[in-house]
């Protein structure tokens, strides 16, 4: 595949979305970045409904001035958008039992994330428009950012096309939170699920395992509970390096190291073999996510997401977590320090 495509405000024309109701199902950190940019953006505050239950989220819309609906079935009778922002694994009930029954023929729904839509979880009439608008940032960033007049990066696609005019409600919704004064990026629900199931199942697993045998090496040299946690992460040099890496490139950012570190790590990671590494993401991109195999798992433990204790298998996965010799020794770290700032 070759580059892809950039949308910008001049791509998007706001006009598209004038006189329609905008419902945003869900007012946690996205929606309600979301809600508020858009409301910036010069969208009737009027034509902006929040659907949500009666809770602390629905009072902090409520508190930003916004129509809250606690009402499902009457917030999707009046839709002409849904941008659905509740976490994917309550999306498919909730959107299909209250929501796709009394949506408008012609209403379109714009995801953040492709996970529902690629794994053909939700609900929808053919004559509906199905769209992504999926920043990569945290609710926070998208809505501070919006305000210091910057941009994010963001991902938008339209997945169905039913009434001709998809592609630009997507964009018209991308300017509108903010996305296209920096570029909204061209892509779709199948890569934008791809990569982030591979970085969670994949990647970030693998960097979890290799910090902590390089961190059980070093204790078994001799090195300190205390050298290592500050060493390996608690100072926040490897956030800084992130960080440094996102502004400038990924190779670039190592000419701050000193030249010791830089030899260091560009000779070590040329000298890797990474056959057993592509091997082993290759596997899991096409034996564990796209074929569907996490997601049948996934839904048979979403019910025992919202238990409480050791009846939730997340539960059960930091109980075994923490139970790493450096889960253990941060542990021992973290409590010290907070004796000594008692003193």
């Amino acid at each position: 595949m070759g580059s892809a495509k950039i949308y910008y405000d001049s791509d998007a024309d706001l006009a598209v979305l004038d006189g329609k109701t905008i419902v945003f199902l869900g007012f946690g950190n996205q929606g309600a970045a979301q809600a508020q940019n858009l409301r910036d953006t010069g969208f009737p505050n009027e034509r902006i409904i929040i659907a949500n239950r009666p809770d602390s989220y629905a009072e902090d819309a409520k508190s930003k001035g916004f129509n809250v609906e606690h009402d499902f079935a009457k917030a999707a009778e009046v839709a002409d958008v849904v941008f659905l922002l509740i976490p994917d694994q309550v999306q498919p009930r909730v959107f299909n039992e209250t929501f796709a029954p009394r949506l408008k023929d012609n209403a379109a729904i714009c995801v953040a994330s492709g996970y529902n839509v690629f794994f053909k979880l939700l609900k929808f009439k053919p004559s509906q428009d199905v769209v992504m608008v999926a920043p990569r940032m945290i609710g926070s960033s998208v809505r501070s950012l919006y305000q210091k007049g910057k941009g994010f990066p963001c991902f938008v696609s339209a997945e169905q096309d039913g009434t001709g005019n998809a592609l630009k409600v997507a964009l018209a919704l991308s300017r509108g939170i903010g996305a296209t004064k920096l570029g909204a990026i061209a892509s779709s629900v199948y890569e934008e699920t791809a990569m982030d199931l591979m970085a969670e199942q994949a990647l970030w697993p693998n960097i979890i395992m290799l910090f902590r045998e390089a961190f059980s090496v070093l204790k078994e040299a001799g090195c300190s509970d205390e050298a290592l946690c500050y060493e390996m992460w608690m100072s926040k040099e490897p956030a800084e390096i992130f960080e440094a890496a996102a502004d400038e490139g990924f190779v670039t950012q190592l000419k701050h190291h000193s030249t010791v570190s830089q030899y260091g790590q560009l000779s070590g990671a040329l000298k890797l073999d990474g056959t057993a590494a592509r091997e082993h993401f290759k596997n899991i991109l096409y034996n564990q996510i796209l074929n569907g195999k996490f997601t049948k798992e996934f839904s048979q433990i979403e019910n025992d997401l919202e238990k409480e204790g050791l009846d939730n298998p997340l539960n059960q996965l930091y109980q075994k977590a923490e139970e790493m010799e450096l889960a253990q020794a941060e542990k021992r770290v973290r409590s010290r320090l907070a004796d000594l700032l008692k003193q």
